[in-house]
């Protein structure tokens, strides 16, 4: 009960702290905000959190928690001034909705597997939407500001849990194989707007094969997107060493020194 109320004091600091920042004799520039101008904030704060989980930095993280939080509770502040809702209501709201979704924890539904609860989670939000008489779209609560590759995999992933879905993976592989000779024809045909509809449904059928190995396909490019950074930074530092830039080096080089890196394991 002791450490309970130490986080109601700390998080009552905090939310007095932002109403000194908002108020007359606070910051010029905390006072200027609105709801409108804390969406990229947020979404850069979030993105910073995630790079602090891959880098395994407790400090980092912690730190970087803390400014989404902070970015968390000043929109809800803001919310609050114009008498839209409190904190308190988004902290009701999030608890009501996390017991209504976990019948399975909270209440006398049965499941037996990730997949079951997976399923049960989409029907009640199917049944949460058709009570708020919102218009039935099963993919109107992916936020349209997602990253294109985490989008399409969420969507698909719904669609999944209605049984449009490949039966197995050799199926996707099919359709990929398909795709890429399609994309091979109309870089034949050299319609620019042929080729990006191509490339647009290699990278959808790709996205597919993730999900079915339950492979987040947005966290697998930026793996290999790091990976490739530190390799490449691997052969600038050695032709460095030689007195050598990039541009001068040759082609055969660097793919002697990206083999090296390779084999060290840069990843």
């Amino acid at each position: 009960m002791k450490k309970s109320n130490e986080y109601q004091n700390k998080l009552g600091e905090l939310i007095q702290l932002i109403k000194k920042l908002r108020a007359p004799d606070g910051c010029p520039w905390d006072q200027k905000q609105k709801k409108e101008d804390l969406g990229k904030y947020i979404l850069e704060e979030a993105y910073e959190v995630v790079d602090s989980i891959d880098r395994k930095n407790p400090q980092e993280l912690k730190e970087e928690l803390g400014d989404l939080l902070f970015q968390i509770l000043f929109l809800t502040e803001i919310s609050a001034e114009s008498n839209l809702f409190s904190l308190g209501d988004v902290m009701d709201g999030i608890n009501e909705k996390m017991i209504r979704r976990h019948p399975h924890v909270f209440g006398k539904e049965k499941v037996n597997s990730v997949q079951e609860v997976k399923e049960n989670w989409q029907k009640i939000k199917k049944q949460e939407r058709h009570q708020q008489n919102k218009e039935e779209n099963l993919f109107s609560s992916i936020p349209l500001s997602f990253p294109a590759l985490k989008r399409a995999q969420k969507i698909t992933s719904i669609a999944s849990t209605y049984g449009f879905d490949w039966k197995d993976a050799q199926g996707i592989l099919e359709k990929l194989r398909e795709e890429l000779q399609e994309f091979d024809h109309a870089v034949k045909t050299g319609s620019k707007n042929k080729i990006e509809e191509e490339l647009g449904d290699i990278l959808f059928t790709i996205v597919n094969l993730s999900r079915f190995f339950s492979v987040d396909a947005e966290t697998a490019l930026s793996r290999t997107t790091k990976k490739f950074l530190q390799r490449f930074s691997y052969i600038t530092e050695k032709l460095s060493s030689l007195g050598i830039t990039p541009a001068e080096a040759t082609m055969t080089r660097m793919d002697d020194l990206w083999n090296e890196a390779k084999a060290k394991d840069l990843k």
